[in-house]
């Protein structure tokens, strides 16, 4: 589960992060966050969607070598 300090400073930084929802890497999700609560996550997409997910998902810092 990903901790609300790292939930804070993805927040704060505006980087995107990529959230892996299980083991095939096209089915990972790409965007900024945005708000949180003790069970979910709310995600800002690139076309500016907002996302609920799970904060049992893996979430990790995008980067520039990433798809």
């Amino acid at each position: 589960m990903v901790t609300e300090e790292m939930l804070q400073q993805f927040r704060l930084s505006g980087a995107k992060v990529r959230v892996c929802r299980d083991a095939d890497p096209a089915n990972d999700v790409r965007g900024i966050v945005v708000a949180w609560d003790g069970e979910t996550v709310l995600l800002r997409k690139a076309n500016r969607k907002l996302l609920k997910l799970s904060r049992e998902y893996r979430f990790e810092a995008e980067t520039s070598e990433s798809e």
